[in-house]
């Protein structure tokens, strides 16, 4: 069944307090999406961000990111006085940019004050959502507890007694730390409340959510502490090996990305519980689950911790099938419920596991027209219908400052595919390209919002290999005009994809 959808982070809704959250603008995003007949809303991880505020390098896979708790839910329970609210500075004087330190630095002093008044141990709904997380949430109470009693450092760093989790030290630190520990799950029942709340209002307009989950966890991250038997740790529980990418045309060095690499024998000893539990929470949290790097799972590039670049690394064999054998044991877990990230330079291996699996790929116009990049099957005539069409995804440029970016040679052909002349505008080849990628024969194409409101290079999310600046934009009140809901709905009309 074709459909369309719209990718727009939580963090970059519009609210007075410094970055998107579960609250009234999300609903009228909800509405606005409907009104434009669309069937999916697409966000990026929900996880407690850290250090360069990236979502996909998070304390943990499983909790919340307590900036998205909407703070006049918590007026409106009495947990907090609107005085007190609005007289922090959350850095909203731009409405169009996150600024991470001011957020830190005025939101935690209000959640806490909110625990403080809380009584919310005695609610039924905080017992049963602990019975339901209490297998992650202690651990992940108890490291940021930790970590915030050690200013903020990585666990990697703490002293020893802590860091490799002896009995006796872990039992004290869960006494002399107690009402931190409160807080966390506090902040976390607040998230899961507003967000279950958030996502019945969503999914009651015809909106399903497509969530989305990096393959690995973060090296700083209480799974990476707590679980170290699921990661290629030493004795010392250190990373012998770290995750990352080959060099490459786009990157002479190849990446590093320093997340701890799986033991996947491990894993596979115990029936892929760990990946279970992760994707039966994912699924709880959202319709649809899209799995950034899905080709590690076939193979992945393993990097010696400690090297400086990705240059010597290697590849070595993923899980495979297996699984995805094991994780379809769960009935959530379908074809259609999971988008396998299959970007990039993809050996036969690759494109047989996404094919063996079921879940659709991802194709991206942006792709199409790069020399550097020819076979990969990236332009539309080439597409199949189990696949998830894209303008261009959070790690991309804007269409409008992509087209100035290209290369003459690459600007001639998207002209010449395209019938673009020196006539025309910056919002006629916005919609061009879009239509092009709704008339595609994928299934499903979500465009992200600054494509459809033709802005340029400030309003791109994040520059892989970059760590300042990113994840900040935001959309501004009132992006949507009339006119623009007009045309998306009609777009979505005549391309067979509305709701």
């Amino acid at each position: 069944m074709r459909r369309a959808g719209i990718l727009l982070p939580v963090s970059s809704l519009p609210s007075p307090y410094g970055i998107g959250a579960f609250n009234e603008d999300a609903r009228r995003f909800a509405d606005f999406l409907k009104k434009a007949g669309q069937s999916f809303w697409q966000i990026l991880p929900l996880g407690p961000t850290g250090y360069g505020d990236s979502p996909y390098q998070a304390f943990s896979a499983f909790a919340g990111n307590p900036y998205y708790i909407d703070l006049d839910e918590l007026i409106a329970e009495g947990l907090l006085e609107r005085g007190e609210v609005e007289s922090v500075d959350f850095g909203q004087a731009d409405p169009s940019r996150v600024d991470y330190s001011r957020l830190y630095k005025g939101r935690f002093p209000l959640l806490r004050k909110a625990c403080a008044r809380s009584r919310f141990e005695e609610e039924a709904a905080y017992r049963k959502f602990y019975q339901e997380n209490e297998a992650w949430l202690e651990d992940y109470a108890l490291f940021m507890a930790v970590k915030d009693s050690l200013g903020g450092i990585s666990w990697y760093d703490w002293p020893d007694g802590i860091r490799l989790r002896r009995p006796e030290k872990i039992r004290e630190l869960q006494s002399s730390l107690g009402e931190e520990i409160r807080f966390y799950r506090f902040v976390q029942y607040q998230f899961m409340k507003q967000w279950m709340e958030l996502k019945a209002y969503v999914n009651g307009q015809g909106i399903r959510i497509i969530g989305d989950i990096p393959i690995y966890v973060s090296a700083d991250s209480a799974d990476a502490w707590a679980c170290g038997e699921l990661f290629r740790f030493n004795e010392e529980h250190r990373p012998d090996v770290v995750a990352g990418c080959p060099p490459d045309a786009f990157s002479a060095d190849g990446q590093m990305w320093g997340n701890p690499l799986y033991d996947w024998p491990y894993h596979e000893a115990t029936g892929f519980a760990w990946w279970k539990s992760r994707i039966a929470h994912c699924l709880k949290l959202y319709d649809v689950v899209r799995i950034d790097h899905f080709r590690g799972f076939d193979e992945y590039y393993s990097i010696p911790a400690g090297d400086p670049t990705a240059a010597n690394g290697h590849w070595e064999k993923g899980p495979g099938m297996r699984l995805f054998h094991a994780l379809k044991e769960n009935p959530l877990v379908t074809q259609s419920s999971i988008i396998a990230e299959d970007l990039g330079f993809l050996t036969p291996s690759v494109q047989r596991l996404v094919r063996e699996s079921g879940f659709a790929g991802m194709k991206v116009i942006e792709f199409a027209f790069d020399s550097r990049d020819t076979g990969s099957g990236y332009l539309p005539h080439s597409y199949t219908p189990n696949t998830v069409v894209y303008t261009g995804t959070h790690d991309n440029q804007t269409l409008s400052a992509w087209y100035w970016e290209l290369s003459p040679e690459d600007r001639r052909r998207t002209d010449d595919y395209l019938g673009f002349t020196n006539q025309t505008t910056s919002l006629e080849r916005n919609r061009a390209l879009i239509r092009l990628a709704m008339e595609s024969v994928s299934d499903t194409c979500i465009i992200p919002v600054q494509d459809y409101l033709v802005l340029g290079q400030e309003a791109r999310m994040n520059r892989p290999s970059t760590m300042s600046g990113n994840w900040t934009w935001r959309m501004t009140e009132g992006a949507f005009s009339e006119e623009l809901t007009a045309w998306i709905r009609r777009i979505t009309e005549l391309t067979e994809r509305c709701g």
